[in-house]
């Protein structure tokens, strides 16, 4: 199941398609060429509110497999499936998935977070023959989880600083949009997705 939000798309259009256009699934884009310190970012425990933790739910039992609810994203995103931020929704027939948040104004601001998941299998995907996801720029320990941090990567994830991880078989990324001229740089995109990370709650299947 794919779907977009008018709006949305339409934004994610001019940000994400028309450069990707130029460059092609094949180009590399990097988000930054300045590799991130290792930290440890600590938090309390996170809590998926209910009104999030529904549609995610929803999610992990069509997929059978765990999700991560984003309990914190910046400013205006919420993490609502179904909800009004809500830009990208696409599930796989190999019960993979992209949720992708968006919120844009022309020349005034742009917050683009997409989160996937790819149940059973931990190779980087594959985009046109090669990795959707490269340019990896080493490790950060963010909230007790390791995640490789990517800087090239392409698709809905073009022009973004993406983190990824395995836990239990499956690799998870969460990535959030560079966009230094309206005022999203590098280094406040690294502190946003270590925030994310930090607010991050697993949801398992329920017994159907």
């Amino acid at each position: 199941m794919n779907r977009a939000f008018p709006w949305a798309l339409a934004a994610f259009l001019a940000l994400v398609l028309v450069p990707f256009a130029a460059i092609g699934c094949g180009g590399e884009s990097s988000a930054s060429a300045e590799a991130p310190h290792s930290i440890t970012t600590t938090a309390d425990e996170p809590t998926c509110p209910p009104a999030l933790a529904r549609g995610w739910q929803k999610l992990a039992d069509q997929i059978e497999a765990a999700v991560y609810c984003p309990s914190w994203l910046p400013d205006p995103l919420v993490g609502r499936i179904g909800g009004q931020w809500e830009g990208i929704h696409s599930v796989t027939k190999e019960n993979s998935y992209l949720i992708g948040f968006i919120w844009f104004q022309r020349d005034a601001g742009e917050v683009h977070v997409n989160l996937r998941g790819y149940p059973g299998e931990t190779k980087v995907p594959s985009c046109n023959g090669q990795p959707c996801f490269s340019g990896e720029r080493g490790t950060r320990e963010v909230a007790g989880t390791t995640v490789d941090v990517y800087t090239v990567n392409h698709g809905a994830d073009t022009w973004h600083v993406l983190y990824a991880w395995k836990d239990n078989g499956s690799l998870y990324s969460v990535s959030q949009h560079v966009v230094p001229e309206l005022g999203l740089s590098y280094s406040q995109v690294v502190k946003s997705l270590d925030r994310i990370m930090a607010g991050l709650v697993k949801i398992e299947p329920q017994q159907s």
